[in-house]
């Protein structure tokens, strides 16, 4: 005959088991510290930051528009001033990042003196603010 019959192969087959689950066990902690981790890490930053959320913060929804808080209207919603009289409601969720925070209010009554972070210029301005009705 050609063909010869096959004989399984006496032994402890044990530890080669071990040994054959070891490199899917390691692919699973390097994907864990690698991509699951720091995204957990992130996903927290971004609900604290979401919590810490202020009237007068300027912030930038996931659409990209950049506004100004004005009221925190529900737990998850606030409403967002685009342009001078333009507000809009958001979901709070969908807000990415907060461009800056106000200067704290004195305890003393008296204004801020300008010591924090430089705002923006109001208005829009190049060929968009023209047709937007912003500085020409």
């Amino acid at each position: 005959m050609l063909i010869t019959p096959a004989y399984a192969q006496v032994g402890g087959g044990g530890s080669d088991a071990l040994v054959s689950f070891l490199p899917i066990v390691l692919i699973f902690v390097v994907f864990y510290f690698l991509l699951i981790r720091p995204q957990m890490r992130q996903r927290k930053d971004h609900q604290q930051m979401l919590g810490q959320l202020r009237r007068g913060d300027r912030v930038v929804t996931g659409g990209g528009i950049i506004g100004t808080i004005t009221k925190a209207t529900a737990d998850n919603e606030v409403t967002v001033e685009i342009a001078e009289g333009v507000k809009v409601v958001v979901a709070r969720h969908t807000i990415s990042t907060v461009l800056t925070k106000p200067d704290p209010a004195k305890s003393s009554g008296s204004a801020p003196t300008g010591g924090g972070q430089q705002q923006a210029p109001k208005g829009l301005g190049g060929l968009l603010g023209g047709f937007l009705g912003g500085r020409k």
